[in-house]
Parts: C-alpha cells; structure tokens; sequence
C-alpha cells in the first residue's frame, strides 16, 4: 500500500478550546445516571438518614454517618454531571458528511489501522466521558485519537506514548453508529440493596425450608 503524508499530532491547543464532544449513546448514559441519582438513589440514602437520625446519638450512629457521607458523594456526582451534560456538544457519527469531513477521522470515526509489525486494528473515536476500551472506545484527546485525528485511508500517523512512539498505517476510515454501553443501577447503591433484601426469604421461610 503506497503510504499518504505522514502527520505529527498537535498537543499545544489551549485547554480553553476543549470542548465535551459527545456521541448520542454517550449523552443518554449520563443524562440516565443523572436520572437516577437524582430520583431514585438520593430518595433513598435520605430515607437512611432520617431513619438513623431518629435512633439516638448520632455522633456514634454508623448508619446516619454512613448515610450523610453518602449523599455528599451522590450530590457531588449529580453536580458533576448537571455540568458535563450543559456543556455536551452533541456529535452523530451517522449523520451524513460529504468531502474530507467523510474521508478523514475526526470526532465519532471508526478507524481500521496497523502498526509496523502488520497488526491490525479497529477503535472508534468518542468523548472523554464515554472511553471503553473493552469495546476499543478510545477518547479524542487520547494520544492515539489525536494521532489518527484528520488521517485519511492510505495515511502514516505517529503515535507518541509514554511507552514510546511508533508509526501506524490508516487503513480506512468510517462513520457509523457507536453503541455505547447503557448506564446500569450500580450494584452497591441503596436501591439494588433494596430490591436484594425485598426478594429475600424472611427469616421464618428461611426455617421452614431449612426443616423440609
């Protein structure tokens, strides 16, 4: 394969002109976790508190600190993502691009490249919110996302790493949808707790099946 130009990443942008860039997937995971801490997981620490504040002395109540701590962990991750959200700039992989824009890896490409050795392989190019790298979801201002940033099939890029830098080979570059992984409850919030101890067997069922 005859080889394009070979591009240098640049790594001397301003921070002020970092942007959230997000893909769709990536935006409705945050705005469900939003959801969630917000309407459900905080309802129920507060309900915890209020319950262990009302069980005496609350300097030496595990729960009501335990619980306390808690919500300043959930209101602090709300805050977290009310601003990551306000400030998305939403980006459709698969929306249609015509010229260089449909050519050349930006934002939301899926791109197939290699290394010196021959080995192949593929990573879409997503938000720092939403990097994978089980799925090869790596983030735009990764050093290989701002290496394969605007290469084209058929480009020589040059990945500088802190393991060392090496030359890679585009070998194509496309645009289409970027499944992100859906937000799931987490399995130590108070609301899963809930649901494992209300699908319990009380302790009475407990005996009867333990003397069957």
């Amino acid at each position: 394969m005859q080889k394009g130009f070979t591009r240098h990443p640049q790594s001397n942008e301003p921070a002020t002109r970092v942007k959230n860039y997000i893909t769709p997937g990536g935006l409705e995971r945050l705005k469900d976790e939003h959801r969630f801490l917000l309407t459900r997981e905080r309802p129920a620490v507060v309900e915890v508190v209020q319950w262990a504040a009302g069980n005496g002395d609350r300097s030496d109540n595990a729960d009501y600190r335990y619980g306390k701590r808690r919500l300043r962990q959930i209101d602090g991750r709300i805050r977290f993502l009310s601003k990551r959200i306000e400030a998305a700039e939403l980006v459709d992989p698969e929306r249609p691009r015509t010229g260089q824009a449909a050519t050349r890896a930006f934002f939301g490409a899926t791109v197939r490249y290699e290394n010196a050795a021959g080995v192949e392989r593929v990573v879409s190019i997503v938000g720092v919110d939403e990097v994978d790298l089980s799925r090869n979801h790596i983030s735009w201002m990764s050093p290989l996302g701002r290496a394969l940033t605007k290469s084209a099939e058929g480009d020589s890029v040059v990945l500088k790493a802190p393991g060392g830098t090496e030359e890679l080979t585009v070998l194509e570059v496309r645009y289409e949808r970027i499944a992100v992984e859906a937000f799931r409850e987490p399995a130590g919030s108070e609301v899963s707790g809930r649901h494992s101890r209300a699908n319990a067997h009380p302790p009475e069922e407990e005996d009867k099946e333990r003397s069957r």
